[in-house]
C-alpha cells in the first residue's frame, strides 16, 4: 500500500476513533440550556413572564450516576422556574437496570413554586410502568394521564394538559378536551412531537411540549440525522408553528440503543411565556426542522 494511502487510512481511523470517543464520553455530558420567549395570545396578563422549564427523556439506566442527576436538578432549579415539566421516558427498556431509589432521589431535587408535572413516554411502558409511576409519585410529581390541571393567578387561569403515550395507544384526546375549561391559554404535554398535527387541529392548545426524538441523537455531517422513532419524523427538534399552535421538541437528557450523542447535545429548555408582544424581536424564530 502506498505511503500516502496508508497515511490517509491511518488519519481516517484516528479521526473516527476520536469522534466515537467524543460522542460517547464528551457530548452526552455537555448539557445545553436553551432559553426562549414565547407569546401565547390567550395567556392572561397575570401569567406574563411565567417560566416553564422542560426536561425529558432521562432514560435512567446503568449509565446514570447520582452526581450527574444532581447536576441536572441544580441546573433546572437555577433557572428559577415557576413550573417544571417532564415530558416522558424516565427509563429505558430493562426494569432490572432501573434504580428506583436513584430516580426518586433525583426527581425530589426538582423545585418550583407550582411543582413538577410529568407525563409518560413509550419507554416507560416498555420498562415497568407501575414501578415508574410509583417512583415518580413518591418523588412528589403530578402525573397527567389524559388529564388537565389548572394553575391560577387570582382569577386568571393557565391550563396544563398531559397526554398518555401516543405510541403505545394510550392517548385519549377526547377526555382531555372534555376536561379542559373553555377560557385561558392551554399547554399540552405530549411525548411524541408529531402529535402536534392532531392537537393543533382542535384549536384549543396554544403550545405543545414534546420530546421522544432526542433531536436525532447523532447527526453526522454530510450524512444527516440518525434513524428517528415513529411519531418524530416531522418535528424532530426545536421550535415550530403548527397551525395556530406552537410546538417545542426538547432533545432530552439521556440516550437509548447506542449510548452516543453527536451534534445533539442533551437539553434543558426554559420557556418564558408572554401574554403580548413587547417588541418585534419577541416573535419566535423557527428552529431547523428535521
Amino acid at each position: 500500500m502506498p505511503f500516502r494511502v496508508r497515511r490517509l487510512v491511518g488519519a481516517s481511523a484516528l479521526l473516527g476513533a476520536g469522534g466515537l470517543l467524543y460522542a460517547r464520553e464528551v457530548e452526552p455530558r455537555l448539557i445545553e440550556v436553551v432559553r426562549l420567549g414565547l407569546t401565547l395570545p390567550r395567556l392572561a396578563g397575570a401569567f406574563d413572564g411565567y417560566r416553564v422549564v422542560q426536561i425529558g427523556d432521562i432514560h435512567l439506566d446503568d449509565w446514570s450516576r447520582p452526581a450527574r442527576l444532581k447536576r441536572v436538578a441544580e441546573m433546572v432549579n437555577a433557572e428559577r422556574p415557576d413550573l417544571i415539566v417532564v415530558t416522558g421516558d424516565f427509563a429505558s427498556y430493562s426494569a432490572k437496570r432501573l434504580d428506583g431509589e436513584m430516580l426518586v432521589g433525583a426527581l425530589r431535587r426538582l423545585s418550583a413554586p407550582d411543582g413538577v408535572i410529568a407525563i409518560l413516554g413509550n419507554h416507560d411502558y416498555l420498562t415497568d410502568v407501575d414501578l415508574i409511576l410509583t417512583c415518580v409519585r413518591r418523588a412528589g410529581l403530578t402525573v397527567l394521564l389524559n388529564e388537565v390541571v389548572t394553575l391560577k393567578r387570582g382569577d386568571a387561569e393557565l391550563h396544563v394538559a398531559g397526554m398518555d403515550d401516543v405510541m403505545e395507544g394510550r392517548s385519549r384526546l377526547d377526555l382531555v378536551l372534555q376536561e379542559i375549561p373553555e377560557g385561558g391559554a392551554a399547554v399540552l404535554l405530549a411525548h411524541e412531537p408529531d402529535f402536534a398535527d392532531v392537537a393543533a387541529a382542535t384549536g384549543r392548545f396554544d403550545l405543545q411540549l414534546s420530546g421522544h426524538s432526542h433531536g436525532g441523537q447523532a447527526r453526522v455531517p454530510l450524512l444527516g440525522r440518525a434513524v428517528l422513532p415513529p411519531f418524530s419524523q416531522r418535528y424532530t427538534r426545536g421550535l415550530h408553528r403548527v397551525g395556530d399552535m406552537l410546538l417545542y421538541t426538547n432533545r432530552g437528557l439521556g440516550t437509548v440503543n447506542a449510548r452516543l450523542r453527536f451534534g445533539c447535545r442533551p437539553e434543558i429548555t426554559t420557556l418564558t411565556l408572554r401574554a403580548r408582544e413587547t417588541s418585534p424581536a419577541r416573535r419566535f424564530t423557527e428552529a431547523p426542522r428535521g
